[in-house]
């Protein structure tokens, strides 16, 4: 194999990545972040293949991406919609074992985009009327790489992975099991 195909390869590579995070509506940062193409090729790519599509629905949103780590929390349907997001992502390897603290420069890169968007779509096939945007699962990975607001662990009772932010303590059960503590002190079992 000649140097020039391998090359070829890996642009082709990025492009694809780009496709897939152009159809998860994710913000031209984004898209470079963790591409390392150039706005311009990203618009490019976006009028080449998606914008000559009329029957296309994708939205190009336009400024900043989310930032509030409350919107993972503040109800506990998001907060069990964050968990299973949460689980897919750690699975395959979108989340690193250990913290970053500089996850926003050092976490994005081909194979880590690659999972994630496969995290994603696994999410979506799994919740039913998700509420969780891909920019916000972006925010989710890179906040759970860090780990200064939010941090993933283990269920007092069953184990399983929760989110919890950092700043309210009190929170360390899962939606089940909260329901099933509740239904036992209504019941007096």
């Amino acid at each position: 194999m000649r140097i020039s195909d391998d090359r070829y390869s890996r642009d082709r590579q990025r492009y694809d990545l780009a496709l897939r995070f152009i159809q998860h509506e994710a913000r031209t940062r984004t898209i470079r972040m963790w591409t390392g193409l150039t706005d311009d090729r990203i618009r490019k790519l976006y009028r080449s293949y998606v914008a000559e599509d009329h029957d296309s629905q994708l939205i190009r949103h336009r400024g900043k991406s989310p930032q509030q780590t409350g919107f993972f929390v503040r109800t506990p349907q998001m907060r069990q919609e964050t968990a299973v997001l949460a689980s897919v992502c750690y699975l395959l390897g979108v989340v690193p074992p250990s913290q970053m603290l500089d996850a926003h420069r050092s976490l994005p890169g081909m194979q880590r985009g690659e999972a994630l968007c496969e995290a994603f779509e696994t999410y979506l096939r799994l919740v039913p009327d998700a509420r969780i945007s891909f920019e916000h699962a972006v925010f989710l990975v890179t906040a759970l790489a860090r780990g200064d607001e939010l941090r993933a662990g283990p269920c007092a009772d069953c184990t399983g992975l929760i989110v919890l932010d950092r700043y309210s303590p009190g929170l360390r059960r899962c939606m089940a099991c909260e329901a099933s503590l509740q239904g036992r002190l209504l019941t007096g079992c």
